[in-house]
């Protein structure tokens, strides 16, 4: 599971390493309810990863590798300088609406397979993420737009996204958590902390994570925490990175050692 196309970095996905036997999920980063002013449109999804990710691309990337699956990240941290906030639609249903329909033209027009949500901010009074958010997958998987959907939340949205997980887990594949903001950065650390959270989302569908040259564990340290949580009984049934556009740096080093560790034990990514 890799990040893809956030930074403006003209990174393009023929160049990051996919081996067979490997289902590689591409998060093109991001689609965002706005416009390039981030003004708020009710729904209205809109692309804004980089333009090297083009529909062409995904579609020769899933050719080459029908091994591959792409998808949608929702939202993200900001747009330019503006910070992005889940807000309360005045009309839930209308805003599922809008949503479903751009979203239903997006994945047509790039070729996707799921969404992922990636809503960092949030009003102090929350009542309508979990549903409008559930109802939206929900909707999108009966009507066979999507077949993959994973939520990230990070240690200061577990409550909005445990919410939603408790109420719509049935149809959420995986849970992109971002261990890389718990400030971990030991193997043992970082087992503790997948443990807890683990307890906090399915433990199967629970995805270590790791930030290329960022925050949290770093280096060969990483693979070394997931080794442990193997010995501590967890499944590693994948791994997600954040991102391909600082791994094109270092030849995908993380991207090529990541699908080798779990070559070995486990055929997900």
């Amino acid at each position: 599971m890799e990040y893809i196309g956030a930074t403006g970095v003209p990174v393009k996905l023929e160049a990051v390493p996919v081996e067979e036997g490997i289902d590689f999920h591409f998060v093109l980063s991001f689609a965002i309810d706005a416009d390039p002013s981030g003004n708020t449109q009710n729904g209205k999804f809109s692309p804004y990863w980089a333009d090297t990710l083009t529909p062409e691309s995904v579609a020769a990337m899933k050719k080459s590798h029908p091994n591959v699956k792409a998808l949608a990240s929702l939202s993200g941290w900001s747009l330019g300088d503006k910070v992005l906030r889940w807000y309360t639609p005045d009309d839930t249903q209308q805003w599922i609406s809008n949503a479903f329909s751009s979203l239903s033209s997006m994945a047509q027009q790039y070729h996707l397979d799921g969404i992922d949500i990636d809503y960092e901010n949030f009003p102090r009074h929350n009542s309508s993420f979990a549903y409008c958010i559930g109802e939206l997958i929900t909707l999108l998987k009966n009507q066979s737009v999507i077949s993959v959907a994973t939520i990230a939340p990070y240690h200061k949205t577990t409550a909005p996204y445990i919410e939603l997980f408790e109420n719509y887990g049935d149809v959420i594949d995986f849970v992109n958590y971002q261990f890389y903001t718990d400030k971990v950065r030991k193997p043992k650390s970082y087992a503790e902390a997948f443990k807890i959270r683990a307890g906090q989302f399915d433990k199967e569908k629970l995805l270590p994570s790791y930030e290329v040259n960022g925050r949290g564990i770093q280096g060969d340290a990483f693979f070394d925490a997931l080794s442990l949580l193997e010995e501590n009984g967890f499944g590693v049934n994948g791994v997600m990175l954040f991102s391909a556009d600082a791994s094109s740096s270092n030849d995908y080093y993380y991207e090529r050692k990541s699908q080798d560790f779990l070559l070995n034990s486990t055929v997900s990514v």
